[in-house]
């Protein structure tokens, strides 16, 4: 399937707003937040946290991170760093200090949160913990928002998880540990926890590469793999979205659950091709092809064609979660061709050998082996 004339003429209207978009961020300060807060992050150097220091300091807040010190990094202005190590129970720098706001970047282990409670409770005014939208016991009902039942753990005991562990199961514990981490979040600071459920976070300094394949691969040209017919839904959020929200949940100190992912009105991976295609210039030749066909290939939803999981099943839902309530809350989003222009930017500035080999989607010579064998079926099928 081609790119037709109607496809160039919404492809046109997404870069245009992409560059509108551009030209009002470029010429806008963020403006100052009523009260200068000041700012725990735990964390604070790997995806999200970067976004949240640099839009906190343009705001006006005073921002102390909490790490172990192995990713420096440079900011726009004064940031105090303390260290520590959470893995080990070195929370030693926390001790007799006390902010506005805490806020939980890396958490996957529950006796991380277990500990920053016994460090920061009754030091801080509210911890906001971010969570993940994979923190649902399923995914089969679109629509389903932040009541929806979460995933329950089954092991032994949740506070003896490791980082060991939890890699050498990773499928099977993610979503129930970040449950388990939530409730203790809610548990250690009782009145004063905000919860953020992020879908898949795209954009600058994303290095899954879960939706940083598509715009490298679209921009390459030629056949390109698609999934499905294109009709199945997509939810997708940048980081400086969710990084720039957060920020201002705290300001208003908003509490509760939020599912935190968009775009705020539903967008399908036709559309998604589409948009991403265009902000790169390329004219790529999307091939569809059947779920089942995909299954009979061994080539997986989200691994091997990111973004993307089939709309039906089990996981109809799972790209259909509600997100009134942060909507309602403030969450804003910058149209997905910046994201997509900004990534692929981004990715570009790498060594050679990390974009030699994205850490998700097919392979060169994986995608051109389906789509050969998709053909010769096609054709068959049609003599």
């Amino acid at each position: 399937m081609r790119t037709n004339r109607r496809d160039v003429v919404k492809l046109s209207g997404a870069t245009l707003a992409g560059l509108a978009f551009r030209r009002l961020a470029a010429g806008r300060d963020s403006g100052k937040a009523a009260k200068p807060l000041r700012i725990l992050i735990l964390g604070g150097t790997g995806f999200i946290g970067p976004h949240q220091v640099r839009y906190a300091i343009s705001r006006g807040h005073k921002v102390t991170l909490f790490n172990r010190g192995r990713q420096k990094q440079e900011w726009p202005g004064s940031v105090e760093e303390l260290l520590g190590d959470r893995n080990t129970g070195d929370l030693k720098s926390l001790q007799g200090r006390t902010w506005d706001v805490g806020i939980d970047n890396p958490t996957t282990l529950p006796f991380w949160v277990r500990d920053a409670g016994a460090a920061l409770r009754g030091r801080v005014k509210q911890y906001l913990f971010v969570s993940t939208i994979s923190v649902y016991a399923d995914d089969a009902k679109p629509g389903a928002d932040e009541t929806a039942p979460v995933a329950k753990y089954s092991g032994e005991d949740p506070m003896a998880e490791t980082q060991e562990t939890f890699r050498a199961r990773l499928g099977e514990l993610y979503g129930p540990l970040k449950a388990v981490s939530e409730q203790e979040a809610q548990k250690q600071f009782s009145g004063m926890a905000t919860i953020v459920r992020p879908g898949l976070i795209a954009g600058p300094g994303d290095e899954s590469d879960r939706f940083t394949y598509w715009p490298v691969r679209l921009a390459r040209g030629g056949d390109v793999l698609a999934p499905g017919d294109g009709t199945d839904a997509i939810q997708v959020i940048d980081v400086r979205d969710l990084a720039e929200w957060t920020i201002r949940l705290v300001e208003s100190r908003n509490f509760g659950v939020f599912n935190a992912t968009g775009p705020a009105t539903p967008l399908n991976m036709s559309e998604m091709l589409t948009i991403i295609a265009s902000s790169t210039h390329s004219t790529p030749h999307i091939v569809w092809v059947p779920t089942k066909f995909l299954e009979q290939q061994k080539i997986e939803a989200w691994s091997d064609l990111p973004v993307w999981v089939p709309g039906e099943g089990d996981s109809a839902g799972f790209a259909k979660r509600s997100i009134q309530r942060a909507l309602k809350a403030g969450l804003t989003f910058r149209p997905l061709a910046v994201t997509s222009v900004d990534t692929l930017a981004w990715f570009r500035q790498q060594p050679e050998d990390r974009q030699a080999k994205l850490k998700a989607g097919l392979t060169s010579d994986r995608e051109r082996l389906a789509l050969a064998e998709w053909s010769k079926r096609s054709q068959s099928a049609s003599s």
